[in-house]
């Protein structure tokens, strides 16, 4: 018997399991379903493309064929660890424009508007740049920027968005979207910083804090309306646990909903469909799933100064120079430019987000034949998109994956927006500054002109950025899956922490905001338990 039991030690999981065991009253337990141990791979930053082909920490999901997007399924790589997805990703740090929470208050969220979201954001952070508005210092997450661009190409495409008329912007978290420069990401001392680091080890030491690992939870346990407990498989066997006060559910958009279904919370008709008894009918659980629209634009270089795996004498040096001092590029994500802009003069605030490459990379990095050719790719996103997918049970297995159909472009505002960013895109790598690296456009391709042949293209190329929410979101609407409070609509005991909560999209990388959701829910738990 525990206090809190919290299931998922991701990035929202894993907060929690900190912030929640900081009092040694609160007996606490973290289940998670990944492994519990580190790796050389985790920490270093410049390696994180190779989960794309390393399954131990990912858990290496397909979608269902998106009808919107050339019929092809999508690679849906999530974290499992200790960690989560802070574990495998790019670790870019954004939080997104002001606007973005302001309009989930707007739907009904208290207490969510950006002025009552950002003092979290600050807590969280230990930013190398110090205090200040925006910026906190003394938190227990590592936001820093990097030593330097190591591959000229950075710097180039920097001067040629310059030259297109986009502003040099060194932060993108002080609520000033527009320009192009360097991101800050959750690197410390050249290696990773990921919630694993930061928040879980740091609290493993604690006695009052369990952490069960290589535990796959299988179903929620309850009394009446009440949620009690969680059922778990670890080693061939199944196991219980029980909460005194709480369960939270921070499995992330695409295994929380699928763990409430199974456990019998959902929508009535899909339960039967897969002989599942309905406990607590609820027919948002799945539903207004959500990612960021994305296609590369990429390009051969005429130089050999990026990344390519074709130059075996420099992939050396960086990896000696890392091992020996942590220094070099693979001290630093390969995503250290990019930045956002317009998609027309129409827009108020920028709707587009560019992560910029210095190498040719397409299909998640799968693709070996870029990889081996020397090039560049500007990758950019629909920032605040309106196509809505969903999580559904493949049937009642707990042991199976989610069924995911993504719907990347079924509301046709988010293809407008990708056509106009990708002739923007053109428009700045077709700037002199990158005449000396310009060589043939690979996608679009310079067969593809006109804007049916873009939009064509971009049905053929588009994919996600690793950023789901949205499938138990919050509101009251009947759609509606948590209150303000992240408590589940009519169950007791039971809350959800994670980016699923989310009932749109942020223009961000999701994991700041994630790590800020489980900061503002930790002071919930503990206020309720207060009787606050």
């Amino acid at each position: 018997m525990f206090d809190y039991i919290i299931i998922g030690a991701g990035s929202a999981g894993g907060v929690l399991a900190n912030r929640l065991s900081k009092d040694p009253k609160n007996q606490v337990c973290l289940i998670e379903a990944g492994s519990g141990d580190n790796s050389l791979i985790v920490d270093t930053p410049g390696a994180f493309g190779v989960h794309m082909f390393w399954r131990k920490f990912n858990w290496g999901f397909t979608s269902q064929p998106d009808n919107s997007a050339d019929q092809r399924s999508h690679f849906c790589p999530r974290g499992k660890g200790l960690g989560g997805s802070s574990m495998i990703n790019g670790m870019v740090y954004t939080r997104g424009h002001s606007s973005d929470y302001d309009a989930w208050e707007n739907l009904g969220n208290t207490g969510w508007g950006f002025d009552d979201v950002l003092p979290y954001f600050i807590k969280s952070e230990d930013n190398s740049r110090g205090k200040s508005e925006y910026h906190g210092k003394d938190g227990l997450l590592t936001v820093s920027d990097i030593p330097k661009n190591y591959y000229p190409l950075e710097n180039v495409f920097m001067e040629a968005a310059q030259q297109a008329g986009l502003p040099l912007n060194d932060d993108f978290n002080n609520d000033q979207l527009d320009g192009v420069g360097n991101y800050q990401f959750t690197i410390r001392n050249g290696k990773r910083s990921g919630v694993g680091s930061c928040f879980i080890r740091p609290a493993m030491q604690r006695s009052n804090l369990t952490i069960i690992s290589e535990a796959r939870a299988s179903k929620l346990l309850f009394e009446g309306k009440k949620a009690v407990g969680v059922a778990y498989h670890q080693s061939g066997e199944t196991k219980q646990v029980y909460a005194a006060k709480e369960v939270i559910l921070s499995g992330g958009a695409l295994n929380s909903p699928q763990l409430l279904m199974l456990s019998g919370v959902g929508d009535t008709e899909h339960l039967s469909q897969m002989g599942i008894e309905t406990h607590h009918h609820l027919q948002g659980v799945g539903k207004n799933l959500q990612d960021h629209p994305e296609v590369p634009l990429v390009y051969k270089s005429l130089r050999k100064d990026g990344y390519s795996l074709s130059s075996i004498f420099p992939r050396v040096k960086e990896g000696l120079q890392y091992l020996l001092g942590k220094n070099g590029p693979i001290q630093n994500s390969i995503t250290a430019v990019g930045g956002y802009y317009k998609s027309s003069d129409d827009v108020a605030v920028a709707d587009v987000q560019i992560h910029f490459l210095p190498l040719m990379f397409a299909d998640h990095g799968r693709n070996i034949e870029y990889l081996i050719d020397h090039g560049f790719s500007a990758h950019v996103n629909v920032a605040r998109p309106k196509s809505r997918g969903f999580v559904q049970l493949r049937n009642n297995d707990p042991m199976a994956d989610p069924l995911i159909q993504l719907n990347l472009l079924s509301h046709p505002d988010d293809m407008d927006v990708l056509l106009k960013a990708v002739k923007k895109m053109r428009t700045i790598i077709g700037m002199s500054a990158l005449d000396s690296h310009r060589g043939e456009e690979v996608f679009p391709g310079k067969h593809r002109q006109n804007d049916e042949e873009i939009m064509h293209g971009i049905r053929q190329n588009v994919s996600h950025v690793y950023h789901p929410v949205g499938t138990c979101k919050m509101g009251q609407d009947s759609m509606a899956v948590v209150d303000e409070q992240l408590r589940v609509h009519g169950l007791e005991s039971l809350r959800i922490v994670d980016a699923s909560i989310m009932p749109t999209l942020v223009s961000a990388n999701t994991n700041a905001p994630t790590i800020m959701i489980a900061e503002k829910a930790a002071d919930m738990i503990l206020s309720a338990a207060k009787g606050v």
